[in-house]
This record gives structure tokens, sequence and C-alpha cells, in this order.
């Protein structure tokens, strides 16, 4: 069945409103749409590069790629073109026709504020095609994909305001070319000095020639060549010496698609019995997919400057996947398929190597610059916090850069390392206290943190809900044992006086038949009913098996969709509260019974738990409460 010639097809109508938020965002940096252009003219040349190794003929007897860059003054145009591997008509229908698919929803609702702000999430969103809209009026696609019949190329029109055309044409050199019809304010870009300015400015740093036109004079004739307009060497391959700041950056804006400077950057050759160069870098926000499954990796692999492929997961682990930048190997070999290399052991030294230049990277800026990682923790500290339960080999290093909020602090920033806990520690104590929650304010008002303010005794709040993953995986730290004051039987002896145990024990010995009738009452929704010695101003807790999930997490889970194991929580009451000698006044069993209930739903909603009964407890608690009265 053949394609028709011709036909028209509407955006979506929230797309439409995509585009012409985007449009609008970035006017103020007009330039950036030839970086832009360029940049994925250059990326279709690494594709053909990738392709033509197992496909010679793919290049067509023309294996000199490059990135032209003309225009018209008369006609108010400006074209690039490449000679890259071009798209199919399912391809261009999928890449060009369809904007930001994977979450334009989500897009549209962040596309909100200030146009600089907007601007800098466009950027992240990888829509660098549309930025010719900045400057034009309309836009004409025409490609062909190597390989393809030179009468199966697509052209692809569109105005930004009515959808776009699609139709089949005859192209005889594969590739792309895009010719830009310029607005009538933007009409002066369509000028030699101001677009080799443009180019010299942004694309100087591509690995590839990018050529226009030079007018010479012979003779009294003139006559025209193309002439390379960039540097159109390999910035990694180059000695860091000879980079400047500038360059560094304007090559990480390329590779990223990215408005915002990185953060920081590591340049590193190695040498020996494995040959490769990286340069990655730490970006300054955070990219819109950072927690999609489906997120794409920042990792470019070059074998001997030839593209390889830009998805490389195995080079770097899923924690650091908000890491960008270029590995080129020496060794690989160019015949490398994606299978060899989930396998090959040059890949899983190169990505050991790599991890290493990061996390060194990290703890440098920790120790030199603390504001500076401060601003890379708030954007990145949830996914570095994966790391010590992926990486067990760096897992020490990681929990070195980890950050946490603290009763010392009294914030809710997360400001404090380990480190920084370890030497707070009281004369005695020998474990790393800590509480998980589902919010910053209902850990620092957990009732399980009375006895510790009583001591002094320091308890970081983690109310990430990657925490309670991170607690499962890091047990330890400098030798020191991690332990959840909402967690387990509480043991604090060392840190008691004599006239505290004393008092303990005397309480336990007072409370033996109040402690009896209120496990007996509440029978089997608990595992046990025990003093406390964790409370000083509440009635009650809840206190979980050491290896239970917390029960905001449980509620969390059964909201989509998972079961959870039944689990009985112990029940710890504080017997010096007037509530609990109100309970042991009580001769009226019924009523006992519905404080001891009363009791127990309280401590599960103070631990951020669901009741089984809500409409219960609101009515035991407002016959209480008219019976007091």
């Amino acid at each position: 069945m053949s394609a028709p010639e011709k036909e028209n097809l509407q955006f979506q109508t929230e797309v439409n409103q995509l585009l012409h938020l985007m449009i609008h965002s970035l006017y103020s940096n007009k330039e950036i749409f030839l970086r832009e252009l360029i940049s994925n003219a250059a990326d279709a040349c690494d594709k053909l590069r990738f392709e033509a190794i197992g496909n010679d003929s793919l290049y067509e007897n023309d294996g000199d790629l490059r990135v032209e860059v003309a225009f018209d003054n008369a006609a108010h145009t400006i074209t690039i073109r490449d000679n890259g591997i071009g798209m199919s008509r399912d391809e261009v229908v999928s890449n060009i026709g369809t904007i930001a698919r994977s979450g334009t929803k989500d897009f549209l609702q962040k596309l909100t504020g200030d146009q600089k702000k907007d601007a800098h999430l466009i950027g992240q969103f990888g829509v660098g095609f549309y930025s010719a809209f900045i400057v034009a009026d309309k836009v004409t696609l025409t490609t062909r994909r190597a390989g393809l019949p030179k009468d199966q190329a697509v052209r692809w029109e569109s105005d930004a305001q009515s959808g776009y055309s699609l139709e089949n044409v005859t192209k005889e050199t594969r590739g792309t070319e895009i010719v830009l019809h310029l607005k009538e304010e933007e009409q002066g870009l369509a000028n030699d000095w101001r677009l080799r300015s443009i180019i010299r400015k942004y694309s100087d740093h591509i690995p590839l020639p990018v050529k226009m036109l030079k007018a010479a004079e012979e003779e009294g004739q003139t006559s025209t060549e193309w002439e390379v307009i960039n540097k159109a060497n390999a910035l990694w391959r180059r000695s860091k010496n000879e980079i400047k700041d500038e360059e560094y950056q304007e090559f990480y804006k390329h590779i990223s698609h990215d408005w915002e400077d990185a953060l920081a950057w590591s340049h590193n050759r190695v040498e020996g019995n494995l040959e490769y160069t990286s340069l990655l870098y730490l970006p300054s926000r955070a990219p819109f997919d950072l927690y999609e499954q489906k997120q794409q990796h920042g990792i470019k692999l070059y074998v001997q400057r030839v593209f390889i492929m830009d998805d490389a997961e195995h080079l770097m682990p899923r924690y650091l996947r908000f890491v960008r930048g270029v590995i080129d190997s020496s060794d690989l070999p160019l015949n490398v398929s994606r299978e060899i290399l989930q396998s090959n052991k040059i890949i899983d030294s190169m990505k050991s190597g790599s991890v290493k230049k990061v996390l060194g990277l990290l703890e440098t800026m920790a120790k030199d610059e603390p504001e500076k990682y401060q601003k890379f923790w708030k954007e990145f500290g949830r996914v570095l916090k994966e790391g010590p339960g992926e990486d067990f080999s760096n897992r020490e290093q990681v929990a070195k850069l980890l950050r946490f909020a603290s009763t010392q602090t009294d914030s809710a920033d997360q400001t404090v390392s380990l480190d920084d806990y370890i030497s707070r520690m009281k004369e005695g104590q020998e474990k790393i206290y800590y509480i998980t929650a589902d919010s910053h304010t209902a850990a620092k008002n957990s009732p399980h943190l009375e006895v510790f303010r009583k001591k002094g005794i320091e308890v970081l709040l983690l109310s990430d809900r990657v925490d309670e993953w991170l607690t499962n995986s890091l047990h330890e730290f400098a030798g020191k044992q991690l332990q959840s004051v909402a967690k387990g039987a509480l043991d604090l002896s060392k840190l008691d006086s004599e006239e505290d145990k004393e008092e303990q024990k005397k309480v336990e010995e007072q409370s033996k038949n109040l402690i009896s009738h209120i496990k007996e009452t509440l029978n089997d929704k608990v595992e046990d009913v025990r003093v406390s010695h964790r409370l000083t101003s509440s009635p009650s807790c809840i206190v979980l098996n050491e290896h239970d999930m917390a029960l905001y997490m449980q509620h969390l889970l059964k909201q989509a969709g998972h079961e959870m194991p039944s689990t009985k929580p112990v029940l710890e009451v504080n017997p010096s509260h007037p509530l609990l000698a109100r309970m042991e006044a009580e001769t009226d069993d019924e009523r006992f019974a519905e404080w001891a209930s009363v009791l127990l739903d309280q401590a599960i909603l103070a631990e951020g738990g669901q009741l089984e009964d809500p409409a219960g407890f609101v009515h035991r608690l407002n016959k209480l409460m008219l019976a007091m009265g």
C-alpha cells in the first residue's frame, strides 16, 4: 500500500499549547536555535558512523561527513543540512511530529511563571528542533534515510500554528535539510558574519566540520567554496590546559541540551592496560525525567572518536543517572554490539573508573565548596541515596556524601553528614539514631524522640521516600550501627545513670497489672504491650519490628496495589502520663477497652499509619470526651 502523496495532520491540542509556550519562552535566547540544529545534525552523522560499521554501503560513496549552513538574503531563509543518517517517514512522524511525548502534560504544568524560568525548563526537555520557531514562522524539513531509495524521501512543513504537512519527495542525497523561513523581525539573521559568529560561539567544539560558503576572487572572477567555520575537533581529546571554562560549558550544553551551565566537571585521560578519555559533568538542575523508568542516560560512548551509542546505561549506575558526558575508548572493538557491550570487561573497568571520578568530584566539592555541594544535594540528593543499596563496592564512599536533616539543626534542610553526626555523639553512645516519616514535620514531632531530646542525643530526621530503602541497605557507617528509634527494643542503658535505671525498674514493677490489662483488652491487635523508655510526655507510641516497613510506606504500597504482609505492632505506654493513671483507676471494663483502643489508634496515627476503622475511632473519642465532661 503506497503512502498518499500529501496529507495534512494536526498536532494534539495540548501539544499546540506546548509549542506556543516554548516559542514565547525562549525569545530572549534567539541565537541558540542554530546550536540546537547543528547539534542535531552532528548527532545524525554520529548515528550514521555507528550503523555504517556493519553496513558500509550506507555511506553511498560519500564518507565526508559534514554540516552545511547557508542563507538567502532575498528569500529571508537559513538552511542547515547534513549528510547523516536521515529519517524515514515513520521516524519523521515519531521524532518531529510528536513533541515531548514522554511527559507533555507534566511539561505544560511546569511551563508557568517568568520567561527566564521557562527557558531553563525547555532546555531540559530535549525539544531542540522546535527552537527553530523562535526565529522562523515556517520550517521546511526534507530528509531521506541512508539506504532508502531516492524517491522515498520525506518533506515535513509547519508554521507551528496549524499542525504540519507531510509528503513523499525525491532527494538525491541522504541526510536532512532544514529551511527556516525567517520572521520579519528576524531577517537580519540571514547574514554571513552573524551566522559565522554564532557558529563559532556555540558549535566550535563539535567534532565535525560545520561549513559555510566563502566567496573568493581570482583574476576578476568570483567563485565560491565551502569553508570550515568551527575548529571541528573533539574537545575531550584536547589537553585540559588548552581548554577554557567557557569551552567546557558550551560543550556541556551541546551534549545535554541544557540551558544552564554545568555545576562541575571532571576531565581525565586514563593510560596503561586500558586507555580511554572521560569528560563527565554534574548538571546544575535536575532534568524533568530524572525519576522516570526510561530516563535517557547522559553518557555518550565513542570508540576512537567514532560514536557508538548515547544511551550507555552500562557506563554509569542508576544512582548517578544525572551525570552527563563523553567516554572515548581506544580499546573497544569497532564492531561492538549492544549485547557484547553488556558483558564486556573493558566496559566494566571504564564504568568503575568513571564512578570513582564522579564520587571523587563530589567529595572534593563537599569538602572545599560546601555551598555548591548543598546546591547539588537539593537537586540530586534523593537519587544519590539510592547508591548504598545499588553499589556495594562504593557504599562507604557514597554514604560519606549523604546529607540529612537532624534534631541538632532544627531545620528541614538536609545538611548533616554521617561524619558530622559521629563527631557529636555522646560519651557511651554506640549507634547512629534516626527516624523515618512521610514528612519532616511528622519526623520532628514524633513521640519516639522524647527521651532523646531529654538526654540531648541527636537523631537524624529522614522524610524522603527513598529513605526506607536507604536504611534497609545501609546498616552501619564507620563501625557505628544505624538504629531506628521507632523499631525494635530501645536500649539506652549505657547512657542512663544508676538512678534512671532504678526508676525504670520501679515503674515497670508498679505497672505490671495495668500493662497486663491493656494487653488482654487489645488481644490480637498488638504483638505486645510494654512500658516505654522512649516517652516522656506522650501517653503511647507504636514500635515496629526491626525489619518491618514504616506504617506510612505500608500505606503507600497498599494504595499502589501491593499486597502487604499482616504484621502486629508493639504498643509502648508511658505509665507516668495522666491518661494511663486514669485508665488504671477505671473500673468499667467497657470504658477501659475504649480507652485502650484510643491509645492504640492515636499511636498508629502519630506514626503515619492508616486506621482500619476511622469512624469507630472518632465515635470512641467523642464518647470518652462527653463522659469526662
